[in-house]
Parts: structure tokens; C-alpha cells; sequence
């Protein structure tokens, strides 16, 4: 696609980027277990995380704060770095936060009603100051941990399932007016929507379903992260066709292609939230383009 811009080169399987006030982009390489700061083409390290930091959003009180998926084994195919099943040292997932001023990494989490957590991946806090977050599972070589929803706050004191059974859930995020919050289905290229009832409860989906169906993928790609625009569509980062899947609620879509098969974050910024900064993360690339639609602007985001 004509347009994109290459930031970076040279990462470890990127996801997670945060656009920083300064020009400079926060972002996890989860393959490199570190979160890393992008300037202008060079990479510094902020901290190192043990396990396998996915997802990383800005906190209320200016921290970042990270789901941690524990660890993946990773396989080159065809010059692309491809995340398979547990590695064998795993022990846990688990959500962290990462002191900016000092690099000092915390953990808060890593159960719920004694249960411990499989593959934290992706999360995004409401106006509150909770933040809802993705667990993805865990596949080993012959079994599969289910994924869930979870709310939980920054302090450490709360967290509460609110959903169970997903098949990889993955990106996350939140409808403009809070009601709604949405989680893309990576093994089954799937967007459910979960209507919030209360402090991290959902409606029930109906016959046993996780949530509310929007969308299925007509094809066979994988659903990774994703980023709500202004006007309420989802843009989901997609594996194996390779691009940015923008969704309505109503589940109409539109595909934009971009240059590597693993596509796995999209998040916004820029003076208009016209500024797609995208994670090409089989070839360890950051890219920054034009979209036709205003992002979100994120809670507490500090751009």
C-alpha cells in the first residue's frame, strides 16, 4: 500500500504502541520481552519484562500498564517470526505496571477467584480509570485454555471475569460512549460485542454465546488487535491477508491491506487522530499512515 511510512526495523514481534507527546512511540516487543521506546528509527529500552508483554496502555496515574501472555515459542518461516504454543518455562500470565521515570515493573495481577491468569493480551481503560483486558488462552502442544474478559482496577484490588469460553480472545476496546466494549476472536476471525451492566459485568450472549455477534471474517484470517474510530467502527489488526478489517456495529466491512501477513496493532494520534500507527510484526516493523477516519482518543492518553 502506497503511503506507509516505516518507522522501525529490526523489532521483537512489536505490538502494544503508545503514541507519546514527545514524537517518540511506547511499544511491547514481546519476543524481546522489553517495552521499548521508538525515536526516530533507533530503539531504547524503558524495562524488562520476564514472560511475554502483548498489550500496553497509559494509566491514570501516567504508568504503563502491561498484559503479560507469559511467553510464546517462536518459529521463522519464510523470513516472518511466527508465536506458537507455551514455551517451557511458562508459568503464568499476568497484567503489570511499568514506572516511566524509573523503569521499575510491578506485578498486580496474575489471578482471579484463585485462578491463575493463562495469556493476558490486550486491554484499554473507560473513563473510570478500570481498565477491561483480553486473555487470549494458552495453547500447548495437545491442549487449549480457553480465553476471557476480565475488569480490573489499577490499584491492584479488584478484578472480576466477565466473560469465558473465547476461543483466543485478543484486541480490545471500548464503544465511544462506553456502553459497549469489544473483543476480537483471534482463532475464528470473529468481533463480539459484550453490553457493560455494570462495574465489569456484561450481558449475557444468547444460547451460551461469549457476547453479542458483529462480525465473522468471510475467510480464513486471524483476528489480533484492535482500535475504535470516532464515529464508533472498529479497526481490527488481521493475520494472514495482512492489513486493518474496519467494521461498523451494524457488521459491514471494509479491508485495507498493508505489507507483511502478521499485522497485529493499529492505535491513532496526530493533530486530527488521523495518524494510524500500525505493527507489522512478522517482519518487526512500526509504520505510521494516513487514515480516512479520526481515531478515538484514548482515556488518559497523553498526547
Amino acid at each position: 500500500m502506497s503511503g506507509v511510512e516505516i518507522l522501525c526495523e529490526g523489532l521483537g514481534f512489536p505490538e502494544g504502541p503508545i503514541i507519546m507527546p514527545d514524537g517518540s512511540v511506547i511499544l511491547v516487543e514481546i519476543q524481546r520481552k522489553t517495552l521499548s521506546r521508538i525515536w526516530n528509527g533507533r530503539r531504547e529500552t524503558i524495562a524488562e519484562i520476564p514472560g511475554g508483554p502483548n498489550g500496553a496502555a497509559i494509566g491514570p496515574d501516567g504508568a504503563v500498564y502491561v498484559t503479560n501472555n507469559g511467553g510464546f515459542e517462536y518459529h521463522e518461516i519464510g523470513g516472518l517470526m511466527i508465536p506458537g504454543h507455551a514455551p517451557s518455562d511458562y508459568v503464568t500470565g499476568s497484567v503489570e505496571r511499568v514506572d516511566l521515570a524509573t523503569g521499575r515493573v510491578e506485578r498486580i495481577y496474575d489471578s482471579v477467584d484463585g485462578r491463575r491468569l493463562s495469556g493476558p493480551n490486550d486491554l484499554v481503560f473507560d473513563k473510570s480509570g478500570g481498565f477491561w483486558f483480553t486473555d487470549l488462552g494458552k495453547t500447548h502442544a495437545r491442549t487449549l485454555e480457553r480465553g476471557a474478559l476480565y475488569y480490573a482496577s489499577p490499584d491492584g484490588g479488584f478484578i472480576r471475569q466477565a466473560a469465558y469460553g473465547g476461543v483466543g480472545l485478543n484486541g480490545v476496546g471500548l464503544s465511544p460512549d462506553e456502553k459497549v466494549v469489544y473483543a476480537a476472536e483471534t482463532d475464528t476471525g470473529k468481533l463480539w460485542a459484550f453490553d457493560i451492566i455494570g462495574r465489569g459485568e456484561v450481558a449475557r450472549g444468547g444460547l451460551g454465546a461469549i457476547g453479542r455477534f458483529v462480525f465473522t471474517y468471510p475467510g480464513h484470517v486471524y483476528f489480533d488487535s484492535l482500535a475504535v474510530q470516532a464515529n464508533g467502527d472498529v479497526c481490527v489488526a488481521t493475520i494472514l491477508n495482512g492489513g486493518i478489517t474496519t467494521i461498523t456495529p451494524q457488521g459491514q466491512f471494509s479491508h485495507t491491506p498493508l505489507p507483511d501477513p502478521l499485522i497485529t496493532n493499529i492505535c491513532f494520534g496526530g493533530p486530527d487522530m488521523r495518524e494510524a500507527y500500525v505493527t507489522l510484526s512478522g517482519t518487526g516493523k512500526l509504520a505510521r499512515l494516513r487514515w480516512p477516519e479520526p481515531g478515538l482518543k484514548l482515556n488518559f492518553a497523553p498526547y
